[in-house]
């Protein structure tokens, strides 16, 4: 999350700095003409201003969400780069304008004064509004490119409550920012950060069809570089930097790269010449020296690069009037305001107007209903009231009109592929069902808790350009030769982990403890290896690979048993007629598994989440070190969970190969990758100790172990057994 908010702190950080600087001269320039009343129209155009950046985010993102996949590719990619210009506007304004700015504020702000209440509110709305709307943007494109929202949501709040304070603080005169210095440096970086986000939005507009090259890579670093560690992390979530980058994407990052950082750093070396030699640098002849701020602290004092100091000494001159400025006459209601209207109506219009815009603007491109009205669906209708609807992300409001809770689908009547489900609809509710709809044919199908399947009539869609993603479903008679197979295997790998616990049991009975390290390693490996059965194993695997962790007296507790008890007996000294109760009940539990498991209840759709579930535990116990007690042997149970997620895959390989040929490759490479990484970590019959490995192989080791888990998440979805097969 941290590496995705860096971006947008800076941002924040700058234009909340620009913004904060504004309106902190305003004020202090109201309280130094004696205009104290007026200071509630500068806040009114600052509520405004964030309420209008508010409503244009929300904006961007439920309108980016009511369109096509395709479509939203290149509505990112076009704000992507309308975003680049504005920060590269910026970046070069603020180098511009920085020695000047509290010159060019004040002129501003004494017109506005001469020009009364609606001139300042609109001032300080439209200096604080561009950018607000500027921060806008790019917090969506940034958060769009990094796939989540905490992140640069996080940094950019960051930013702006410092850009705040540093604003407070000049203020009440605690300090001084050199302006030049600062904008120039965030400058440098804002620039290689721009140069990312251009080309991730060169990227989506590729993908949104808009420009050519989608599968034109520059280069495709992906078989080598560990995705999930913290520098590839790191370089796409700062830069955007990926691993795989097309040719036009690296022609955009290099080209805007070389062009804008060769004109910003020239132009800041001929602002420092011009100021060095005096020449470039206008100054007004009748110019004085700014004023310092009152003994109230009420006037900040902005120091830009160049800016001379009153020598010590010096007597301070007195602060005179400003003849521009015309100070408001005593009266009972301060100028603009018209009698008989309550002060609080101009804030609360300014902040509501963007708000209802944006809240119209939401409601009217939100996507309807297929055909404007509920799709009723009940034991002996389904469908009812569904028509055609157009291409597109759609929204289908499903009423469940009957008096039985129904499964329902959106399916491709002739091959029953799934598009969207609802489960559990139950009587007289109404759910929402959103999916992605392109050319084809479709339908409902609804299935009740007790009865047949209903299926409506099909309707036919064309003139769409985006892709629909369907699943074609499984049914317990699809996982029925899958889970027989891995029942075998785990009934093999029973037999045999009840041979070697024996051979443990001997070896602790006849006090071969060396050799029982050996062997307690052999079977714990063994049964590690048949983690897809977990479930299924009921009281017996407490009994045989049962922790000390929630158990009152710990491993000293009577309850802690099993081959984690054994281990740490084996490694911490314990002799051998302290082991020999528990090395016997460990193989007695084993034996009493084998003997029970061919009757015990196996739920085929277990094996899909079990592909997920065996390697979430690795990461969680086995590479954090949680369940080592004294044998530092967590990578070697690693490695046996990785056999057994590779066994589960070979008998669910035919059933995912026509789902999702695209995912086992990907998954293959993952598991090649990371079985490189644990033999690396093996040596002869010994396992390097998860504590002992240098903080990047155990980066890489749960890196690759988190891309794999990624790669395997839709598994579950895909195998998921459907009522509607």
């Amino acid at each position: 999350m941290w590496d995705d908010a860096f971006p947008s702190f800076l941002i924040g950080l700058r234009e909340g700095l620009e913004a904060g600087l504004i309106v902190s001269i305003l004020v202090a320039t109201l309280v130094r003409a004696g205009a104290r009343n007026r200071l509630a129209q500068v806040w009114t155009g600052v509520l405004a201003a964030i309420a209008l950046a508010m409503s244009f985010g929300a904006v961007l993102t439920f309108t980016a969400a009511s369109l096509s996949e395709t479509a939203q590719e290149a509505f990112g990619g076009t704000l992507s780069v309308i975003a680049v210009a504005f920060v590269t506007a910026m970046v070069f304004w603020m180098r511009r304008s920085a020695r000047s700015l509290a010159g060019e504020i004040k002129e501003k702000v004494s017109g506005a004064l001469a020009m009364g209440a609606g001139v300042l509110i609109l001032t300080s709305f439209l200096a604080v509004g561009r950018e607000g709307l500027e921060t806008a943007l790019f917090l969506w494109t940034t958060a769009r490119a990094a796939g989540e929202s905490a992140g640069p949501l996080t940094g950019a709040g960051i930013g702006l409550v410092l850009a705040a304070g540093l604003c407070w603080g000049l203020y009440r005169r605690v300090l001084k920012i050199n302006l030049t210095k600062f904008f120039t440096r965030t400058g440098v970086v804002l620039i290689v950060i721009a140069a990312g986000v251009l080309g991730y939005g060169l990227r989506d507009l590729q993908e949104g069809g808009v420009l050519p090259g989608d599968a034109a890579y520059a280069f495709d670093l992906g078989a080598h570089i560990d995705a999930g560690s913290w520098y590839s992390t790191l370089f796409q979530g700062v830069l955007n930097i990926t691993p795989e980058m097309t040719w036009l994407q690296v022609t955009g990052y290099a080209g805007y790269l070389a062009v804008v950082m060769t004109l910003f750093v020239r132009g800041v070396r001929g602002v420092r010449a011009g100021a060095a030699s005096g020449a470039g640098v206008p100054r007004p002849v009748a110019e004085k020296p700014e004023p310092r701020a009152a003994a109230d602290g009420s006037e900040p004092r902005l120091e830009a690069e160049g800016a001379g100091s009153r020598p010590a000494g010096r007597p301070e001159p007195q602060a005179q009037p400003d003849p521009a400025v015309r100070r408001p006459e005593p009266g009972p209601k301060p100028a603009g305001v018209p009698r008989g209207r309550p002060a609080w109506v101009v804030p609360v219009a300014v902040v509501a107007v963007p708000v209802v815009v944006a809240g119209l603007v939401v409601a009217l491109g939100r996507p309807k209903p297929s055909s404007g009205q509920a799709v009723a669906v009940s034991e002996t209708e389904c469908g009812k009231g569904f028509t055609a609807p157009k291409p597109g992300r759609r929204t289908f409001r499903m009423q469940n009109t009957g008096s039985k809770t129904a499964e329902v689908y959106l399916i491709d009547p002739g091959t029953g592929s799934v598009y969207g489900e609802i489960e559990g609809l139950a009587p007289g509710t109404t759910r929402d069902l959103v999916a992605t709809v392109a050319d084809g044919t479709y339908a409902w199908r609804c299935v009740p808790s007790s009865g047949k399947a209903v299926t409506s009539r099909s309707v036919t869609v064309s003139g769409g350009k985006s892709s629909a993603k369907a699943v074609v479903p499984v049914s317990e008679n699809d996982l029925a030769a899958p889970l027989k197979a891995y029942r075998a295997y785990v009934e093999q790998g029973l037999a045999t982990l009840v041979t070697q616990t024996r051979t443990l049991d001997a070896d602790i009975a006849g006090g071969h403890l060396g050799k029982a390290r050996t062997d307690w390693l052999t079977a714990h490996l063994t049964y590690s290896s048949l983690g897809a059965a977990y479930g299924t194993f009921e009281d017996f695997d407490k009994k045989i690979n049962g922790r000390a962790d929630g158990l009152a007296g710990g491993v000293a507790d009577k309850d802690f048993a099993g081959f984690h008890r054994v281990e740490y007996g084996l490694w911490h000294g314990q002799s051998a007629d302290r082991l020999k109760g528990p090395a016997q009940a460990l193989a007695d539990a084993a034996a009493g598994l084998r003997q029970a498991f061919p009757a015990q209840d196996f739920d085929p759709g277990d094996l899909p989440l079990r592909a997920h579930e065996i390697l979430e535990n690795t990461l969680q116990f086995e590479l954090t070190a949680d369940t080592d007690e004294g044998s530092g042997t967590n990578l070697a149970t690693a490695n046996a969970n990785l056999a057994g997620t590779r066994e589960l895959l070979t008998v669910l390989r035919p059933l995912l190969t026509t789902r999702a040929p695209k995912l086992l490759p990907a998954v293959d490479a993952d598991m090649a990758r990371l079985q490189k990484l644990l033999d690396a970590e093996h040596q002869g019959a010994g396992w390097t100790p998860v504590e002992r490995l240098d903080t990047v192989t155990r980066q890489r080791v749960v890196g690759a172990t988190g891309q794999l888990l990624e790669d395997l998440a839709p598994v579950p979805d895909l195998l998921e057994i459907r009522k509607s097969a």
